[in-house]
């Protein structure tokens, strides 16, 4: 009895085995899928099948580099012992390299090793954010990547118009550890400003403030929910008495990504 690839692949789906397992189970039985699953079940190769509803909040973050080009690929575990294991850092080094490639779609390429992966691992593997930046025409591109447990847990790629590479690396740094979420604050989408408001009102009148007042102290208060949120507003990490604006002075940030494991 023969078998197909589309038999192999029904095979990896119902028992999360790997393609070569699965090819070898169905070689091995005939090309009958019911024979196989078994097989591969007495193999102990079709427990990670098990792990599909387990927390994956681990992992390892990539970034890679090359002149003009950026990329970052999360791939995700159960354990930080798996997760600073060298096989699983080979492989998120290899989704990051995908994706500075080919773009965030090409993480897709890597699906077969990741199956694979988890196979002999024996954990819920798979691949997270994946980001791709490509700088314009005479811009600079940021990297800053944070090592824990020898690992990267946390990877920054952010693009600037007008700065020196210096100046890029360190709004990649401080972008790392102050974590902004916008780039302004007319990035802000209104309604969560207007939730935020709506908070600081009550708190507001909660504290007893005068009525006259209260729009007055709101907005000074928003004015803070904006140096948090916002990162040409946020004051520098490294010397607070500064703005990022009023540090990049002429230069300008086209745009940042983050992505960290948890």
């Amino acid at each position: 009895m023969s078998y197909t690839a589309k038999d192999v692949q029904s095979l990896r789906q119902s028992t999360g085995a790997g393609m070569m397992d699965c090819k070898k189970a169905l070689e091995e039985n005939g090309g009958d899928l019911e024979a196989a699953k078994q097989w591969l079940r007495e193999k102990g190769l079709a427990a990670s099948a098990k792990r599909d509803d387990r927390d994956n909040a681990q992992g390892v973050v990539a970034l890679v580099e090359a002149p003009g080009r950026a990329a970052i690929a999360k791939l995700k575990c159960e354990t930080d012992f798996v997760a600073s294991s060298d096989n699983f850092k080979a492989e998120a080094d290899a989704v990051a390299n995908a994706v500075l490639a080919g773009g965030e779609a090409a993480a897709a390429s890597r699906t077969e090793q990741v199956d694979d992966l988890k196979v002999t691992l024996k954990e819920k593997i798979e691949i997270g954010e994946t980001v791709q930046f490509v700088a314009a025409d005479g811009n600079v591109i940021g990297t800053y990547s944070h090592i824990q447990g020898g690992r990267g847990v946390n990877g920054v790629l952010v693009e600037m118009s007008g700065a020196s590479d210096e100046l890029a690396h360190d709004i990649a740094v401080h972008i790392a550890f102050a974590r902004p979420r916008y780039l302004r604050r007319e990035d802000v989408p209104a309604d969560e400003v207007e939730r935020e408001r709506q908070t600081l009102e009550t708190i507001t009148r909660n504290e007893g403030k005068p009525e006259q007042a209260v729009a007055k102290i709101v907005e000074g208060r928003l004015g803070g929910f904006f140096k948090d949120v916002c990162l040409l507003e946020q004051p520098y990490a490294k010397d607070d008495k500064v703005s990022i604006t009023q540090l990049i002075g002429s230069a300008s940030i086209v745009r940042f990504a983050q992505v960290e494991i948890g």
